[in-house]
């Protein structure tokens, strides 16, 4: 534990992080404190997870709760960071770090380290926290916290060379880590949505609460000379099952892509090892709403699974609200990649101001052979947006033993679509209403599926041709089956059409995709249907 009592005087702190080749000049003006150097490499760090995982776990000691407590929505959003305290306000580099601060919801304090290193070698100093570090008012709970309270998370900032009049960097972030080991970016279009986890443990198993575990530490690496697109940043995971450590190389583009290297050692045996967790919202869409739940024709960050499996099938999973948690495996070998999308762009679809359409999606490309094992989906039932109730992630097919290690290098991509289109036609909508045929009656039971599809095969397809239906269910009968184009003029959108009886009540998982002689023209739609 680094010595937070030694402060910096403003004379001998620029001296002697010059001699480290820190940049000096910008933190001495940032106005930061920090503490004495102590030796960093990312081996070491993930040498002491391993360590640490070798021995029970000790909870960090409570942080003047009674304090905290009085931190709550309102008071923690009146406590705003500084820009002119800004790590690297003045480079070098191009991303400037901000810091949250603690409160009633994030209680666990974070340590943050600026690091002078070589590809993780080098040298760091702890970020002192300071009240006067924030815009806080006079009469704020938070001015009763103790001395080196510690951060609750961080955000890089837009860049402070780009073009001030579209993203001013002191009112703009890019990517954001907060709480346990959660952390999410923006993507094209410039919104937050969904988010991704360092790690997920135990979710939705009977009779075992969730862990989550939380970085507790994270270094800031300088950028070089030069470097005005990526910022590196280490981390230290700690949880009662598990440590580990992690490096994230973020570049800034067009997009957001993170370069990331986990490791990951268990401390007890996990009933489901939840690898590279994604985790969003999705309340309804056009699928399924009940009447008059809400004024908004679609609310959800996410709406669909999209799995590119290790025998190239590509894969589109709509995702359900269901009336009780439901979990969906697919197993794998070798995946491509996998990821929590929102396919749907258009404002009319939902009519809101907090721009649903433009929420990114999430894609996950796995660096090197991640072996066996299966994508997992965890459904959760929700009534209102304010919850997360979507998480997939990846799940060894090997059970998750105490002292089992595991090392996964990976790149997020926060996106406007998949980062690698299939060529084929693309599940763009799956609408369900009451079966049987226009003018007759309504047969009870059954239940009638629209699939749109929208692509280059179906827009090939010859003149009077209709594409074929290859459909499957885990139980239950088709009928009334065809395809017809969707008619709104668009070359290449089509639906695939059929009325499904139900056996019993238990879900339904249906296989569909669409294809002219040999030819696949479409991605596989894989639906849980839940009758009644």
């Amino acid at each position: 534990m680094l010595d937070r009592r030694s402060f910096l005087a403003a004379g001998s702190a620029a001296a002697t992080l010059a001699a480290l080749g820190l940049p000096a000049e910008a933190l001495a003006a940032s106005g930061l404190q920090l503490s004495q150097p102590r030796p960093f490499s990312f081996d070491n760090l993930a040498a002491e997870a391993k360590s640490l995982a070798g021995r029970p776990y000790a909870a960090p000691a409570p942080l003047a709760p009674q304090v905290l407590e009085k931190i709550d929505y309102d008071a923690h959003g009146k406590l705003k960071f500084d820009p002119a305290n800004a790590l690297f306000r003045d480079g070098p580099g191009a991303f400037p770090v901000t810091f949250f601060h603690l409160g009633r919801f994030f209680q666990t304090p974070v340590r943050m380290h600026v690091l002078e290193s070589s590809d993780g070698d080098g040298f760091a100093r702890e970020v002192l926290y300071s009240p006067s570090y924030f815009s806080m008012p006079a009469d704020s709970p938070a001015r009763a916290l103790p001395e080196g309270a510690g951060f609750a998370g961080f955000r890089l900032q837009e860049s402070r060379l780009g073009d001030q009049a579209r993203l001013d960097w002191q009112k703009n972030d890019w990517v954001a880590f907060l709480g346990a080991s959660y952390f999410r970016a923006i993507g094209e279009l410039y919104q937050y949505g969904l988010s991704a986890r360092g790690i997920a443990l135990e979710v939705a198993v009977p009779d075992r609460p969730e862990e989550f575990p939380a970085f507790t530490r994270f270094y800031f690496e300088t950028p070089a000379a030069g470097n005005t697109n990526s910022m590196t940043v280490y981390a230290l995971l700690e949880g009662p099952s598990v440590t580990g450590v992690f490096k994230f190389v973020m570049q800034r583009g067009k997009a957001v892509i993170m370069d990331i290297d986990s490791r990951l050692f268990l401390r007890r045996d996990v009933a489901r090892l939840g690898l590279v967790p994604l985790t969003s919202m999705y309340w309804y869409s056009e699928t399924a709403k009940p009447t008059a739940i809400d004024w908004r024709p679609e609310v959800h960050d996410s709406d669909g699974l999209a799995i590119w499996n290790g025998a190239g099938e590509r894969i589109w999973r709509p995702l359900n609200n269901p009336t009780q948690t439901r979990a969906s495996a697919f197993a794998d070998t070798g995946p491509k990649g996998f990821g929590l999308l929102q396919r749907d762009r258009s404002f009319d679809h939902f009519q809101d101001g907090v721009y649903y359409e433009k929420r990114p999606s999430l894609w996950v490309e796995p660096l090197g052979d991640w072996g066996e094992g299966s994508v997992q989906l965890i459904e959760i039932p929700t009534d209102d947006e304010i919850h997360d109730n979507i998480v997939a992630f990846w799940v060894p097919k090997a059970d998750a033993k105490a002292g089992a290690s595991y090392n996964l290098k990976y790149r997020l991509h926060w996106t406007d679509q998949e980062p690698y289109p299939s060529p084929l036609a693309r599940c763009v909508a799956t609408r369900i209403g009451r079966g049987g045929q226009p003018g007759q009656p309504r047969p009870p039971g059954v239940r009638k599926f629209m699939v749109e599809f929208i692509g280059a095969p179906l827009a090939n397809i010859p003149f009077g041709v209709k594409p074929e239906l290859v459909l499957t269910a885990s139980r239950g009968k088709f009928s009334y089956i065809f395809a017809e184009a969707v008619p709104n003029g668009v070359t290449g959108h089509w639906r695939a059409q059929f009325d499904f009886t139900a056996e019993g009540n238990e879900p339904v998982d249906m296989r569909l995709f669409l294809k002219n002689g040999d030819q696949t023209l479409t991605e596989t739609w894989l639906y849980q249907y839940q009758p009644g």
